[in-house]
This record gives C-alpha cells, structure tokens and sequence, in this order.
C-alpha cells in the first residue's frame, strides 16, 4: 500500500488506515490482559518499520521477539487472513536491534548518572522530598568542581565526600544531614542487588542509534529486553522517562513530518504515573505535549486509559481499545470515562461494545487528513507478518551478530571520574598525614578522611585555632588549608572537564535537570 493512503492497522468494513503525517500525534494502546496488546503493538512497529520509521518497544514478557522472524504455520492467523479477506498477505520479518540493560539478551543499555539527574534519580531510588534535596546538592557540588558521575561507585564516592565535609557544603549550597545521605546510600545498595547498577556506566548509549535503518530502507525495531528489569518497576519506567526526555533535548525541531522520525512505545505506562511527585509529573506531560514537534510519536500501551493523566490521555490522537472488563463499580466508571475519549458513532455503542470484544478485536480511531479524530469504529486488528511470540536464544544471537552496532557496547570503559578524582585525593592526603607523623610536622593540605592510618597524628588544638610559627607568622588553620586544598584540587578537575567530551555529559534533559525545564 503506498505510503500516503496510510497504514492499514485494522479492518471491519473498510480499512482502518493510520496516517503518517498524523502518527506523530501520538497514541493509545489499551486493554485488559490477554486481549491482543502485544500483538497490536508489533502491528503498529511493522507498519511503521516498513514505511522507513524506526521505532523503540519495551519487551515486557518476551512475546516481541518473534518480529525479528518471518510469521506463518499459525492457524488462527491463517484463519484471520481470509476471515478479513487480506489474500496473499505476505510473511517476513522486520530489522531488530536487541537491547538489555544487563547485557544478556541484547546490546547492554547503558546511561550515566549525571546524564540521569537527581530527579530521576531520586524517583528511581524512591526518596522523600528531604533526601531528594540532599541528593540535588550533591549533584551541584560535583557539577560546579567537574566531577563527572559515571557510575554508582562515583554517585557513593560523591556522597561520601559530601558527608565528610559537611561543613564547607552546609556553607556553601545548605544543610546536608548524615541521615538523609545514609538513607540514599541504603537505596543505593538495594539497587544494586537488584542489579539497577548495570543500568549507569560507559560506554552510555548514543540514541541516534535508535535512528536506523536497513538496506531496503526499512526502519529498525529497537527491543528493550524489559522482563528481568520489570522486578525493579521504577527502573524500569525511569529509564524510559531518561529515555524520552534525551530523544526531546537533543532531536532538533522537525515542524509537520510527512512521516515521524521515530515511534516510542511506552509499554506498561501506568508504571510511569504511579506515586509520581506533581514537579515531575508537570515535566512528563510538557515532554510528551512538545516531542512532537521534533518528530517523535509517543504511544503509551496500558491496561486501563484511567491509567494515564487527563492532561496526557487528552494528547493521545490515534487510539486501539481492546476489551475492558466491568465487574466492579470502579470498573464501570472507567468504561465510562473511556467511552468519552471517542468521537461519537452513531452506530456503535462503545460502552457496550468495549465489554463484549473478542481477542484481536478493538475500538479503532484514527486522526484524519485534518488533524480532527475519525468516528469510532469496532474493527479486527490485523495479524503481524513476523512472528507471534518469543524466539529461540540462537535466533537472537543471530540478529545481535548481524547488529549495525555489534561489539560497540559489549565492552565497558571505566574511564577517570569522580571516584577516581576522590581516590587519589584521599591517598594523597593520607602520604601526606603519613609524612608529617614521620617528622613531626604539620600536614600541608588535604582532610584527613576515614582512609588514613587510625594512627594518624592530629594537629595540637593550638594549631587549629591559628597560633604563630617559629618565624612569628600566624598559621591559617587546618579549616583554611582545607578549604584551599579543596578548591585547588576540584579547580584543577573542572578544569580538565571544561572544553572536553566530559565536561559536556555534566548536561542534562528537561526530566534530569537541576535548573529547570531546558535549562542546560
């Protein structure tokens, strides 16, 4: 079908057909489990893929994985095919790009901490509004002296670091409690055993590799791995948001597309509002209302609409509602609600219909040329050409071996950070303390941290407070020296950041920032 007829999505009479100018509008994918979502979503991904358009879905439960091979030998798709009169409809696969965060299943996926930002690394690890804050202050303290956050080693580093000087900190950016900065080291350490540590590090994926496409000019289907980071539901939805947020700040305004530049599918949205803070929330629907004009279209894939903001479910122009059940009054009301979302049909009654649809059978409605929602339609959904359901773990392998960005990720860098820069300060200040206990003589710079010999000769008090030297000249005191040694040595980092491809990961998204929406 040529490309400015639209993509054919589903059937009833005629063709439910989504546009291409229109796709990037946005859109709804909805349903009670088991009523044919999945497979709704690897239509949507084919069709797009096929007109040139890559696209990214979450793999929740692995059923995706079957896109990357040719359908057919399936009876109830054979069936399907002549029930809707589809003729030689034609089986194959689409290009895939596995991804993983853990690096089992596809590419690792990776991003770094100061690319994340304290917000949403603070809904990650789950802080209150106290943590959250000390949290941000220990971002800005290592962003004003370029130290770069890479990793959780480095995010730990910098927490300690804070705590150990909490009195210039406490000066300089306000009060940092040790309690709040033990709390945020306990989330740290409960990510990690749940393995949402593999999620920070280098190389961080560059998303232009989303941005790709085949020798036959079809788009690629980027796979998120997602059924092991699911045990981790906050991980999950916050590298999404990170996800997003990056694809806003960095894709370049687009204005009206004859096709978009790329698809997000947001698979278990519901995940992204839940318990989520009103200041995040606000950025979410700003990122979703002005992506578009960068090209991107975002479709959200959820059990219930209710499940998503009015603010956000208002922007969703192209919309697939399986079947909902009504068992409950709650129930009820939101068939209700949904039911309100729909162009009027006269000749369907969507509250009825949406209880009694049958798996593969949805409510259809599609932005038309002008930009106004067409009148709702209850249609079949039409099958995938690729395969339904999971591959084979050689298949996979074979699609990563034969990947555009084979090798580039599976080797991780540890490159100088702020756990190294802290490192090396810290045994420089113990050579330091260890010297002077050798001769007696005072240390020349650099605290005294935890990592010095427990032996380590302090300053008589008198030293402390200022008294004179043998020559008669009043000494600045341990806390000067330290402040000087502090300002020198980060000086000297940010230095070595500014002007590098280092420095410049100290920027952030709208959903990462310190400063405010686009402020970078």
């Amino acid at each position: 079908m040529a490309e400015h007829d639209g993509l054919l999505i589903a059937k009833d009479e005629g063709e439910a057909l989504l546009l291409p100018r229109m796709a990037n509008r946005h859109g709804l994918v909805a349903g009670a489990t088991g009523t044919g979502k999945t497979v709704t979503l690897q239509v949507l991904a084919e069709a797009f893929s096929s007109i040139g358009v890559p696209s990214f879905a979450a793999d929740v439960k692995g059923d995706l994985s079957g896109i990357s091979q040719p359908g057919g030998g399936n009876a109830r798709v054979d069936e399907r095919i002549v029930t809707m009169g589809l003729g030689d409809w034609g089986f194959g696969g689409s290009p895939v790009a596995f991804w993983d965060v853990f690096g089992e299943q596809g590419h690792p996926l990776r991003t770094t901490v100061s690319e994340t930002g304290p917000l949403l690394m603070a809904r990650m690890l789950n802080l209150n509004d106290v943590q959250e804050s000390v949290l941000t202050v220990t971002f800005r303290v290592a962003d004003d002296n370029g130290l770069l956050l890479l990793d959780i080693k480095d995010l730990r580093a910098m927490l300690k670091y804070v705590a150990d000087n909490a009195d210039e900190v406490n000066a300089t950016y306000g009060i940092v409690s040790a309690a709040s900065i033990g709390a945020i080291q306990r989330a740290l350490l409960n990510l990690e055993e749940q393995g949402g540590d593999r999620l920070f590090g280098e190389p961080a994926l560059d998303l232009f590799d989303f941005l790709q496409t085949d020798a036959q000019g079809r788009g690629y289907v980027n796979i998120l791995a997602a059924d092991r980071l699911m045990t981790s539901p906050r991980a999950y939805s916050t590298l999404l948001l990170w996800l997003l947020s990056e694809l806003f700040e960095r894709l370049p305004e687009a204005g009206d597309l004859e096709k978009p530049k790329l698809v997000f599918f947001f698979d278990e949205a519901h995940l992204l509002f839940n318990d989520t803070p009103p200041a995040l929330l606000e950025k979410i629907e700003q990122v979703v209302r002005l992506i578009r004009s960068k090209g991107v279209g975002v479709y959200f894939v959820t059990q219930n609409p209710v499940d998503l903001p009015e603010t956000v479910l208002g922007q969703l122009g192209n919309k697939v509602q399986h079947a909902l059940r009504a068992f409950t009054p709650r129930d009820q009301k939101a068939v209700k609600a949904m039911a309100e979302t729909f162009r009027v049909n006269p000749a369907v009654n969507v509250e009825t219909a949406v209880t009694e649809l049958g798996v593969g059978e949805a409510l259809v409605s599609f932005l038309e040329h002008d930009g106004t929602p067409s009148m709702v339609r209850r249609a079949l959904v039409v099958p995938p050409h690729g395969r339904i359901g999971a591959i084979t773990p050689e298949q996979r392998a074979a699609v990563l071996a034969g990947s555009l960005v084979a090798g580039h990720y599976e080797q991780e860098v540890d490159r100088e950070s702020a756990f190294e820069i802290l490192r090396a300060r810290a045994e420089q200040a113990t050579a330091a303390a260890a010297g002077s206990a050798a001769t007696g003589a005072q240390p020349t710079g650099g605290r005294p941290t935890e990592e010095a010999p427990a032996g380590a000769q302090k300053a008589p008090r008198a030293q402390k407070k200022g008294a004179k030297d043998a020559t008669g000249q009043r000494r600045q005191g341990r806390r000067a020296k330290t402040t000087d040694s502090m300002l020198e040595t980060l000086g000297k980092s940010a230095a070595r950041a500014i002007g590098s491809q280092a420095g410049q990961q100290l920027m952030r998204g709208v959903l990462g920032t310190l400063m405010g929406p686009g402020k970078r």
